[in-house]
């Protein structure tokens, strides 16, 4: 019997945060383009919002893999990946990218966008399950998402790689969460957007896992579930 099959044994429910959760790409691109009228980046740039906006999240993209292999630093990952998407047009100033990052991180969380059936399906599974956050993003960020959008309410323990001394998928970070949530492996699921960080993590560490990847993706076979909406999981939980 493969393990994702023992779901009654599911206890303790560890969500990821960003992108399964908290509508991340909503958030930030509405932020983002506040930001890049109020800097004047048009003049500055040649280029609109929206073209800045693609590469800026496809050079994040590079450096926040760059944070979780731990060859950046936050403090550095904050203000670099805004230098770098400026560079990319042509224009070279790290004052502006440090004034820029500054602000991003501290109006982005402020956000309240989370992903369609989020509300609904926790809503379902408090009264049965006990609930938690696993995530690899800043510890006082993470917590402002969480209040400003609602979220806070439906989680009793929010596992965050800055407290636990690592990121996933480090086996660290996974067992620190059963540790500070009294959870078993048997016992646990982790449901996550990040195939590497969150499902194979938690499949190395004996958990359940359940990948939400609502793009219509190839994945790699493994003993874990698939979904495209949130509220698939009303119907397995």
């Amino acid at each position: 019997m493969s393990s994702f099959s023992k779901l009654k044994a599911v206890e303790h429910i560890f969500f990821d945060l960003d992108r399964t959760l908290w509508d991340f790409e909503t958030n930030s691109a509405e932020t983002l383009t506040e930001l890049y009228a109020e800097f004047d980046l048009d003049s500055k740039l040649g280029v609109n919002a929206d073209t800045f906006i693609h590469e800026y999240k496809r050079i994040n993209d590079i450096f926040w893999n760059d944070y979780r292999d731990g060859t950046i630093t936050k403090e550095e990952l904050r203000y670099a990946r805004f230098e770098a998407a400026m560079k990319f047009f042509g224009h070279d100033d790290r004052e502006l990218a440090s004034a820029i990052g500054e602000e991003y991180v501290w109006r982005s969380p402020r956000k309240t966008a989370v992903l369609p059936g989020a509300m609904e399906v926790l809503q379902y599974l408090k009264p049965n399950y006990h609930l938690h956050i696993i995530t690899n993003g800043f510890e006082e960020v993470q917590h402002i998402k969480m209040v400003s959008s609602g979220l806070a309410p439906y989680f009793e323990a929010i596992i965050n790689s800055e407290t636990a001394g690592a990121k996933k998928p480090s086996p660290v970070i996974f067992k620190h969460a059963l540790q500070r949530t009294g959870a078993t492996t048997k016992n646990s699921l982790m449901i996550g957007d990040h195939f590497e960080a969150d499902i194979e993590g938690a499949l190395k560490q004996g958990w359940k896992a359940i990948y939400f990847e609502p793009a219509e993706i190839a994945i790699p076979k493994g003993d874990f579930k698939r979904i495209r909406q949130l509220k698939e999981l009303i119907e397995m939980l």
